[in-house]
């Protein structure tokens, strides 16, 4: 490696040498010397080397996701083990959610301004693991409570590693592939969370098989095995410092940063139709995220799957959410008309609980509608903030919509395990199904208000990239004009300062000037070049 960043940063000999230097400038690169000395996989700015960057930020989040849903696919397990209630078991997702609250506000300011994009993400990734293993102790000492605050640890973590992986994506990828990239991030958050569905249920019985019993001490090694991929992802974020640290000191380039501007006094300025975004978002989650948390049971229960049936019914959502995810992200991009498609998302959503709360239909096709309709709503809803709000103001929408978000998950996951606890799953189907009402409503009233009052929330791709074309093309014509006059500006700056000397100069000497020779002259010569 040192004979690499010698080869690289070492002075360039010759005319020849430098005319080869300032080509592959113009080519991207910001490097001092030359690259041809690096193997393709060591070049920051070849494809095998920023492919490998892409891996790791996609496994950066993947032991985050895959411990997040830890308890949905143990729900039995956990409940029988720890002996706690429904509502209990859902405190540990309401713990998850508490700081992120508060943090959705933070966490870009502490990349940016704080830790930095290496240190920021090094320091999440910890917080997941310690939160992990908090979680497990909890379980092997039989200490609920432990348990709840492990999951808090972890909540600290998460969600602003989330940002983190962001951040680092927007900084090694530009443009249209940076679409692509995102697509794939969110694709393997969805493969660890599959995963876990699918295969915690299975180590647990292995691990009972070890030691002959059920228990505490099951669950607790249970948990401590699947923290191992938060130490994969802390692996992931060590290398993905140290080769964004090398790249920065080969390319010159600077460390990454969200960009992020928080100003709390902006909420007083969002527009009506942002808050009802807000609240088909809460609404909307409301009733997917809390639903798979405890789908496993369920499924066993109504439909009378085996545990393992039920673990690959609860996670056929993510598994769809993952291939289509970018797919409907790219339909969306073509076709435009955003709540349109958040409608159809959310009218399915609602046929899906309908069909699982009244109807012994098979599962399976209630479930695959709410995946499809679950991806869709994601790749038409965030978008849509950056619509109604101006550039300036993302950062404070986007920290505040995350913030109810979580509110809202960390309510209603206690509130449905109460609901389960008093009244069983009929009526907890019936809850969900309403909070998707109250989403289609806002949907509805959005449509309305986007309507009555001009705005482009529902316009085609096709008008949008017209109507952008138009004000880009003004825009340009206003600098041009703004450059225009600071050069008739600088031209006349100079004779006008030379006249007012000489004017001066013939007062004192006692020559009478003419009446229009004022000394305002300079002053009005400007006034007529910014009109």
């Amino acid at each position: 490696m040192a004979e690499d960043e010698r080869a690289l940063l070492g002075s360039a000999g010759g005319g020849e040498e430098e005319e080869e230097e300032e080509e592959e400038e113009e080519d991207g690169g910001g490097s001092p010397g030359s690259l041809r000395a690096l193997p393709a996989a060591c070049d920051p700015r070849r494809l095998p080397h920023r492919l490998l960057v892409l891996a790791l930020m996609c496994f950066l989040g993947f032991g985050s996701y895959f411990c997040y849903d830890n308890p949905a696919a143990l729900q039995t397990q956990v409940q029988r083990d720890m002996k706690v209630n429904t509502a209990q078991f859902m405190a540990l997702y309401a713990w998850y959610s508490w700081p992120n609250v508060v943090l959705c506000f933070f966490g870009g300011f502490l990349i940016d301004r704080v830790f930095g994009i290496r240190l920021g993400t090094i320091i999440f990734s910890i917080f997941v693991c310690v939160g992990q293993v908090i979680f497990a102790l909890g379980a092997l000492l039989n200490t609920f409570w432990l348990m709840d605050m492990g999951r808090f640890v972890f909540g600290i973590g998460g969600e602003s590693l989330a940002v983190a992986q962001n951040t680092y994506a927007v900084s090694w990828f530009k443009g249209k592939e940076l679409n692509l990239v995102f697509g794939l991030q969110l694709s393997m958050a969805r493969i660890g969370s599959t995963v876990n569905m699918n295969i915690m249920g299975w180590i647990y019985s292995r691990v009972q098989d070890l030691l002959g019993y059920t228990g505490p001490s099951t669950l607790g090694l249970t948990l401590m095995i699947g923290g191992i991929t938060c130490l994969f992802s802390l692996t992931c974020a060590l290398i993905l410092a140290y080769l964004d640290k090398r790249a920065e000191k080969l390319l010159c380039k600077e460390q990454g940063k969200t960009g992020e501007v928080i100003k709390l006094t902006d909420v007083k300025d969002f527009s009506f139709s942002l808050w009802l975004i807000f609240v088909i978002c809460v609404c909307y989650y409301a009733a997917v995220f809390p639903f798979i948390g405890l789908g496993k049971v369920f499924f066993i229960e109504k439909f009378r799957f085996s545990s393992r049936e039920a673990s690959a019914i609860n996670s056929i959502v993510y598994i769809i959410s993952a291939p289509m995810s970018p797919v409907f992200g790219l339909l969306v991009d073509k076709l435009g008309k955003n709540i349109i498609w958040v409608l159809c998302a959310v009218v399915t959503t609602l046929a899906s609980h309908i069909m699982l709360a009244f109807t012994f239909w098979n599962p399976w096709i209630a479930m695959c509608l709410l995946g499809l309709a679950y991806s869709l709503l994601a790749c038409a809803l965030w978008p849509m903030v950056a619509f109604v709000v101006p550039e300036h103001q993302l950062g404070t929408a986007y920290g505040f919509m995350q913030s109810i978000q979580n509110l809202g998950l960390a309510i209603i996951a206690i509130a449905a395990g109460m609901i389960l606890d008093t009244r069983g799953y009929l009526f907890l189907e019936v809850f969900f199904s309403a909070c998707v009402c109250l989403s289609l409503i806002a949907v509805v009233m959005l449509y309305f208000v986007d309507h009555l009052t001009g705005g482009d929330l529902n316009w085609s791709a096709k008008k949008r990239e017209k109507l952008q074309k138009v004000a880009a093309t003004e825009a340009e014509e206003q600098e041009r004009l703004r450059r225009q006059n600071e050069d008739d500006l600088a031209k006349l700056q100079p004779k006008a300062d030379e006249f007012s000397l000489r004017n001066k100069y013939l007062s004192k000497l006692g020559a009478q000037l003419p009446d229009n020779y004022s000394s305002y002259l300079s002053t009005m010569v400007h006034r007529s070049v910014l009109k």
